[in-house]
């Protein structure tokens, strides 16, 4: 696809899903010789993050102390981090730049082609939360992220849905190419299967909408179970009076859960893609949803759908699906075999498919029409 050796220098921080799509394609890209750089930023990893991400061949970590886009008290602290990534591809020779925040490009030159992964940004998180123009903290936040995004070589989205709300939201004049996200199978413990609900993400974060699962889950005889920080960053703070909150748990945690094949929930209100969705889906978990056009394009026909704010509807259909054990082994079968379509080989070879063409000299002008990397 590309030639071994090649250097992608990609931006990654510690606190979500990032980490993982960086860890994870990092890992998916070392078969073919390329030379993965991780720059990191914001808050520092964990003993274990930085442990995983050394032991991938071909991969070396950088600590860089800059500030996360969304953590930034200014305009000037997002352009000093994107002046020291640029210079840091440069000292270490990048053939690619891959950015997470594409806020980092808004006012800084690269002298490298760049590529833009939208994994999520504050103005796509408004519109989705409230639908309304963005306060004036968020404001300028999401001008960098549209001048960055417009200011790049290429755009990746990790779904149509997503990627329709970068465009629209922002105004692109052509849509970004859509990688969906892939996800190794996490090795499982053998375990009976037994009667529980299980979420997991950033609690705290309001567009994941724990809240109607922490209410859903007073009117159900089994626990909700929900992994994952309920402290944010940015000072944001989450508390369940029903949900047995588990706390951040490592893969063998997750695994331990998973094994189970527990009814998977999630009543997300924004999730431009949704690696954990994805990885109980992979382990055979039945899935019910909330109602949102990312869930909708990639789970439709295999998970139950219900509307983001409705308790009583997720209490229903987790009750029915716990209830029923032929419902359950077919919605969790049908799960795993979507699940298979989002490989990390797949997601690897759209985004080399995509560097190659940028390192190609004189490369051909892309037209408007959607593309979805194959």
């Amino acid at each position: 696809m590309i030639p071994p050796g090649t250097r992608i220098l990609m931006t990654a921080d510690a606190v979500g899903g990032v980490w993982q799509y960086a860890t994870d394609l990092a890992r998916a890209l070392a078969p073919a010789g390329v030379e993965t750089v991780i720059a990191l930023m914001g808050p520092p990893p964990s003993a274990a993050q930085r442990a995983t991400a050394v032991a991938i061949p071909g991969v070396t970590l950088v600590d860089t102390g800059l500030e996360l886009d969304w953590l930034a008290e200014d305009a000037g602290t997002v352009a000093d981090a994107g002046r020291g990534i640029a210079a840091l591809a440069g000292d270490l020779k990048a053939d690619i730049v891959q950015l997470s925040m594409p806020a980092l490009a808004a006012s800084v030159r690269f002298a490298m082609p760049v590529v833009a992964v939208a994994h999520s940004c504050v103005a796509t998180w408004w519109d989705a939360m409230h639908g309304t123009v963005l306060p004036a903290d968020f404001a300028w936040r999401g001008a960098l992220v549209g001048a960055g995004l417009r200011a790049v070589d290429r755009v990746v989205a990790p779904s149509a849905a997503f990627a329709e709300a970068v465009m629209r939201v922002h105004r692109l004049a052509r849509p970004p190419t859509v990688v969906h996200n892939g996800r190794a199978p996490i090795v499982l413990p053998s375990a009976a299967m037994h009667d529980f609900a299980f979420t997991a993400g950033r609690l705290w974060d309001k567009a994941k909408n724990v809240a109607t699962l922490d209410r859903a889950a007073a009117r159900l005889a089994f626990p909700v179970k929900a992994a994952g920080p309920v402290r944010g960053p940015n000072g944001e703070r989450a508390s369940f009076a029903n949900l047995v909150a588990v706390g951040s748990m490592g893969e063998a945690g997750i695994a331990a859960c998973l094994a189970a094949r527990p009814v998977f929930a999630s009543a997300a209100r924004y999730e431009p893609f949704g690696l954990a969705v994805l990885e109980a889906a992979a382990a055979g978990c039945p899935l019910v949803l909330s109602d949102i056009p990312t869930f909708r394009e990639l789970w439709d026909g295999v998970a139950v759908f219900v509307p983001a704010e409705d308790d009583r509807a997720f209490a229903e259909a987790i009750e029915a699906i716990v209830g029923d054990m032929h419902v359950r082994l077919m919605l969790g079968d049908a799960a795993r075999a979507r699940a298979a379509r989002y490989t990390l080989a797949a997601e690897a070879a759209g985004m080399m498919t995509i560097w190659r063409d940028l390192l190609r000299p004189n490369r051909a002008v892309h037209s408007a029409a959607p593309q979805v990397a194959a």
